[in-house]
């Protein structure tokens, strides 16, 4: 859902005020843009020119001067005409520039950034300060320049053999111009209170308002567009972290250099102009900052990525006294179009860009979209340091409640920094109208059910997983199930299926009802009835939730199966800080569906009965979560994740069988690189204690065919899976597993032929007590270890990738090529 954010801007450029100016810097002799040069008016604005020498001022007071200012370069101040509003600047070096010709290898600007570094602790608000507090107006909108773009009408054609074919009138540009004349394509407000105490940073959102949204779309609330502090390790931009220009070790990865100096409250701070050294076609994050020349704080930072997206972050300080501390006062984010080899598709919708003329391709038409962006702003107002702060629910980032939903339009009358002009004004009106003709929230509500697996019809959504399957031993698994949603009942569900298997021509079901005890900390209590089958020796947690896939390829092989009839009561919850927990009390039925039979105390058992009492619990330290209306949330997912599980069987209740434990543990870790590289880590172990049926031991997640050929055995690769493993080959009481998968950046070939090259590398070991009590199965144990290595070309052409896998180690094969596993993959992005 925070692709949103994307979708409105590509769907949708100059911010409207009073006043506004716009245009470029250059060098008088060779003509070449000014980047970063220093832009002042007499009214008190300050600003500087991007990497392009371009600039653009807004204002609500009229602007009678801008002063230009550059090192090496005479000031230029050109004075504001009516009516005009861009201007070609041109700067002139110096005669005596000696003075700025320093002796080699020496960089003054590196002394100044190191004790910037140093003097960190001290200037960081979050390190100085014990507490503090402040409110936060922060206004949103996705507009366009409407002088921009073309009002002409299109006729669009398309290539034939014999020559182009009239396809349709393209009127898009036109109206999408008539449309950004009158009002912005989206606009939200929201006015939050900011609170420190203990090293953690929480925002209390007081009021919100999205156009065309009677409910604000909470993903976008919780959306992080820039860092809060510039002086953390790693700066982000957008969702992805660099690494920050006064990072401890920045040095080796930034050049520096003096601009200029500036006066900021008062204070006389140097512009220091800093650049990645790389030399790669993704150049990372460069940009300006104002060092305070006496306390070496940072009084301004300037921080922008050219790429895919221009993306720009401007942070301004105000200068303290009594705490001789910078502290923020406002910041800026904003995003337009950059340059991109493919186009991008979003909902149907095509956005397109130029691509990399060096390969010849043509120069496509622009269109409206090309002259789109995306601008935020923030303004930091009462202001309080060091007073005592103390807030519920610490664990909570972000905490929305119902009222601040529904604030009078007096509510932001108070709190808005400006008044809405009349375009802003327009927007929320014309907005709430569209939305209510296109049936916007509908269509939104809907496209959020299906990503997440569901088709919503009316009050019951239906699961789109129960609708088809395929397996070895089913065949073809035709189903219906689903849940009732909040159009039902918001506090109580009933949920269930029903499905039939071509193969073993019999019906599955599972009915269910649950009941919402605690809406804050998602707490549902509920029960279900299961006539159902389930893979044998199969690793499932139960508070995992799977993620939403049009096909499921693993299932299609396994032909070794177990009938479970079960009632299970269940308790699901959030109330323990960043955790979600599920347990279960559960009586089940069992039946193997194939040739097994368990051995115990001289009795053998074909089918057995077990009573069990189970906890599934993930914890998220590092994550973020979002407190709404509708529950907390997850807002930020991070890394490392721990997973564990345990269960019990219980002695002598409802006539179970077996006395036995199981506990298993789940632990990933994803670590993205700045240079847009991945690693991922996934281990994970079990351990089983007792008399555990075959049935409910460990396979390690096989996913190899046994076939003859390394053709025949061609099948879709899984994501965690053995792939050059045997189905029923090992199976384990005990196990431990480990995984490596490394990953590249796309390469291009062509064109339209990108693959991902992904290194992967997976091992485990495990052992079976009591093997004489499991008969009927050929099996081995990996007492020796189990070792697999490949590389998975993925989306090589529209989503279709070709993996390879090889088999090594103490259970190699003798033959070399039943060591090898070559495998399909298919990756399908959905993305609101």
């Amino acid at each position: 859902m925070k692709q949103l954010c994307l979708l409105f801007f590509f769907l949708t450029l100059s911010i409207q005020a009073q006043f506004h100016i716009s245009g470029t810097v250059r060098e008088s002799i060779t003509n070449k843009p000014l980047s970063y040069a220093s832009i002042s008016t007499a009214e008190g604005i300050n600003s500087v020119t991007d990497v392009d020498g371009r600039f653009d001022i807004a204002s609500q007071k009229p602007l009678s001067a801008v002063t230009i200012s550059y090192q090496g370069y005479f000031k230029n101040t050109v004075k504001l005409v009516k009516n005009v509003n861009y201007y070609a600047i041109f700067l002139y070096p110096k005669q005596d520039i000696a003075k700025y010709v320093l002796a080699p290898n020496v960089n003054p600007a590196l002394a100044i950034i190191n004790k910037a570094i140093a003097s960190k602790k001290s200037n960081n608000p979050q390190e100085k300060l014990k507490s503090f507090t402040f409110k936060s107006y922060n206004k949103l909108i996705v507009s366009a320049a409407a002088d921009s773009i073309s009002s002409s009408i299109d006729s669009v054609f398309i290539e034939r053999r014999k020559g182009r074919k009239f396809k349709k009138i393209d009127s898009s540009s036109y109206k999408i111009k008539e449309m950004v004349s009158k009002h912005h394509l989206f606009q939200t407000e929201k006015v939050s209170q900011y609170q420190y105490n203990n090293k953690t940073l929480k925002e209390s959102i007081l009021g919100t308002k999205m156009a065309g949204f009677k409910h604000p779309i909470y993903e976008v609330l919780a959306f992080d567009l820039q860092s809060f502090s510039i002086y953390d390790s790693n700066y982000e931009l957008f969702e992805t972290k660099y690494k920050s220009p006064i990072a401890d070790d920045a040095l080796l990865d930034y050049n520096y250099k003096i601009m200029d100096t500036v006066a900021i409250n008062n204070r006389n701070t140097i512009m220091i102009y800093f650049k990645n050294k790389k030399k790669s076609k993704s150049k990372g994050l460069e940009g300006v900052i104002y060092v305070d020349q006496e306390s070496y704080a940072i009084a301004k930072a300037v921080m922008r990525i050219k790429g895919v997206l221009d993306i720009s972050g401007t942070h301004e300080f105000n200068y303290v006294a009594q705490e001789k501390l910078w502290f923020p006062s406002s910041k800026t984010f904003k995003i337009i179009k950059g340059k991109n080899d493919d186009d991008i598709k979003i909902l149907g919708g095509t956005i397109q860009f130029d691509g990399d003329v060096a390969e010849n391709f043509k120069a496509r038409k622009r269109t409206a979209s090309d002259y789109s962006y995306l601008y935020s702003e923030s303004t930091n107002f009462d202001i309080k340091y060091n007073i005592p702060t103390d807030f519920n629910r610490d664990f909570i980032a972000v905490d929305l409640n119902d009222a601040a939903t529904h604030r009078q339009e007096s509510f932001w009358q108070d709190y808005r920094t400006d008044s809405l002009d009349v375009r802003g004004q327009r927007t929320y009106l014309a907005l709430d109208s569209i939305a209510i003709k296109r049936n916007i929230a509908s269509r939104l509500r809907i496209g959020r059910k299906v990503i997440n697996g569901y088709l919503p019809l009316g009050f019951f959504d239906m699961d789109l997983r129960k609708l088809f399957s395929y397996n070895n031993y089913e065949g073809f698994r035709l189903g219906f199930g689903g849940t009732t949603n909040e159009r039902f009942l918001k506090d109580f569900r009933i949920s269930g299926h029903i499905a039939y298997g071509t193969k073993d021509n019999d019906f599955k079901y599972n009915i269910g009802a649950a009941a919402q005890v605690d809406r804050a900390s998602n707490s549902w209590f509920g029960f279900a009835y299961t006539d159902d089958v389930k893979e044998i020796a199969s690793t499932s947690y139960a508070v995992e939730k799977k993620p939403f896939k049009l096909y499921d390829p693993r299932p299609i092989n396994i032909s070794t199966f177990y009938n479970y009839v079960s009632w299970k009561t269940y308790l699901e919850t959030k109330l323990i800080p960043k955790t979600e927990a599920i347990l279960t009390l559960d009586q089940s039925v069992i039946e193997p569906k194939f040739n097994y039979q368990y051995l115990l105390n001289g009795k053998s058992y074909s089918q057995y009965h077990m009573t069990t009492a189970m906890i599934s619990l993930q914890w998220s330290p590092f994550s973020d979560y979002m407190q709404t209306p509708d529950g907390r949330k997850e807002s930020e997912k991070r890394f490392p994740k721990f997973t564990l599980q345990y269960t019990k069987s219980l002695a002598n209740v409802l006539n179970n069988d077996f006395d036995f434990s199981k506990i298993e543990f789940k632990t990933e870790f994803e670590k993205k690189y700045l240079n847009g590289q991945k690693t991922n880590l996934l281990f994970e172990g079990g351990y089983s204690n007792g008399d555990v049926p075959l049935t409910h031991l460990y396979n390690t997640s096989p996913n190899n065919i046994t076939k003859e050929s390394v053709i025949q055995r061609i099948t879709f690769a899984s994501k965690n899976s053995f792939e050059t493993m045997f189905f029923n080959e090992f199976f384990s009481s005990e196990f431990v597993y480990f995984q490596f998968k490394h990953s590249f950046n796309r390469v291009k070939i062509i064109r339209k032929v990108k693959p991902a090259l992904v290194l992967v590398s997976r091992m485990g070991w495990g052992d079976l007590q009591k093997p004489e009590q499991h008969t009927g199965i050929n099996y081995k144990t990996l007492n020796d270890g189990y070792f697999e290595s490949g590389i998975e070309l993925n989306q090589i052409f529209n989503g279709l990738g070709l993996s390879a896998f090889y088999r090594y180690g103490p259970n190699q094969l003798p033959k070399f090529e039943d060591n090898l596993a070559i495998k399909l993959s298919f990756v399908l992005k959905l993305g609101l």
